[in-house]
C-alpha cells in the first residue's frame, strides 16, 4: 500500500460534520443555560428540600410557607397578575401586527416606536412610568386638564396592580408584535388572494387563514410572555416594593423580600422551587391546548 500498510483514519460524513459545527456553536448558549440557570434551580431545590449531607429531603419550608399569608397572598396575585396581563399583552400584540404588516405610509417608522420601548431597560421605564404617574406627575395633570379627578396610580390597592400591567404591557407589546409579524410574513398571499376572490371579508381572512397558521408563532409568544410575566421583578422592587397592602406583591418580589431582606434563604429557596413547577405546569398545559399532536412530531 502506498501508505505504508497503514489505514487512514475515516472522513467524517457531513452529516457529521454538520452536528459537530452545530454543537460548537451551541456549546457557549448551552453552558451558560447550565451554569446561570440549571444549576442554581438545582441549587434551589436542594435547599428548599433541606438536603444536606447527613440528613434526606424535607417537606418542612414548604409547609412553612403554605402556612404563612403573604406567601399565599402573593401566589394569588400573581395569578390575578396573569390571568390578566397575558391575554392584554398578546390581544395588542396581535392586534399591532395585523396592522403593521400591511402597507400603510411610513409603516416602518410606525413598527420602530412601539418596539423602541423594548431597547429600555425595565428599571428606567419603571423610573419614567414612576415620575408620570406620580400625584403631581404629568398624567394627573393632563387629567385634571380634561376635568377628571386625580387618580392614585400606585398609591391605590386598587389601582397598583394595574397600573404595573400598562407599564409592562408598555414595555412587552412591541416586543411580541415583532415575533407575529415575522409569523405573517411566512404565510403565503395566495391564501388571502383566492379567500378574497370567494368574497372573504377581512374578519374571515383574518378567522379562517391568518389565526390558524399564526398557530406556532403565537404559541411561542404565548409561552414566552408567561414565562416573562411571571418573572415580573423590576418595575413592582422601583415603584411599589410589594405594596400597597401587598397588591402588587407578586412572588419574584417575595422571593426577593425573604431572601435579602428576611435573610430566609431556605424560603427563598423553596419559593423559587414552587414558581419553577408553576411555570412549568403552565407553559406544559399551553403547548398541549395550542398545538395538534402532529405539532408534536
Amino acid at each position: 500500500m502506498a501508505d505504508g500498510g497503514r489505514r487512514r483514519p475515516p472522513r467524517l460524513g457531513r452529516r457529521q460534520g454538520e452536528w459537530l459545527a452545530a454543537a460548537g456553536f451551541l456549546a457557549p448558549a448551552l453552558l451558560a443555560v447550565v451554569v446561570l440557570r440549571l444549576w442554581p434551580t438545582l441549587q434551589a431545590a436542594l435547599v428548599a428540600f433541606g438536603v444536606g449531607l447527613s440528613k434526606g429531603p424535607s417537606l418542612a419550608n414548604f409547609r412553612f410557607l403554605f402556612a404563612d399569608p403573604e406567601f399565599t397572598g402573593s401566589l394569588l396575585t400573581t395569578a390575578l397578575y396573569s390571568l390578566l396581563v397575558n391575554p392584554i399583552q398578546i390581544a395588542l400584540a396581535l392586534a399591532l401586527a395585523v396592522l403593521l404588516n400591511r402597507a400603510l405610509p411610513g409603516v416602518g417608522l410606525w413598527r420602530t416606536l412601539v418596539l423602541l420601548p423594548v431597547a429600555v431597560p425595565q428599571v428606567v421605564s419603571a423610573v419614567i412610568w414612576g415620575v408620570a404617574m406620580r400625584p403631581d406627575g404629568p398624567l394627573n395633570a393632563l387629567f385634571q386638564a380634561c376635568g377628571f379627578a386625580q387618580q392614585p396610580f400606585l398609591t391605590s390597592p386598587r389601582q397598583a396592580l394595574g397600573s404595573i400591567i400598562i407599564i409592562v404591557s408598555w414595555i412587552g407589546v412591541g416586543y411580541w408584535m415583532t415575533f407575529l409579524i415575522a409569523g405573517m410574513k411566512d404565510i403565503p398571499t395566495q391564501y388571502y388572494e383566492a379567500a378574497a376572490i370567494d368574497g372573504a371579508n377581512a374578519w374571515q381572512r383574518f378567522w379562517k387563514i391568518t389565526l390558524p397558521l399564526l398557530r406556532r408563532p403565537l404559541t411561542f409568544v404565548l409561552v414566552a410572555d408567561t414565562v416573562s410575566n411571571f418573572l415580573v421583578f423590576a418595575p413592582v422592587q422601583v415603584l411599589t416594593k410589594g405594596g400597597p397592602q401587598g397588591s402588587t406583591n407578586l412572588v419574584m418580589n417575595e422571593i426577593f423580600t425573604r431572601a435579602f431582606d428576611q435573610g430566609d434563604t431556605a424560603g427563598a429557596a423553596a419559593a423559587t422551587t414552587i414558581l419553577v413547577l408553576v411555570v412549568v405546569a403552565v407553559v406544559t398545559i399551553q403547548f398541549r391546548l395550542m398545538l395538534r399532536k402532529d405539532d408534536f412530531s
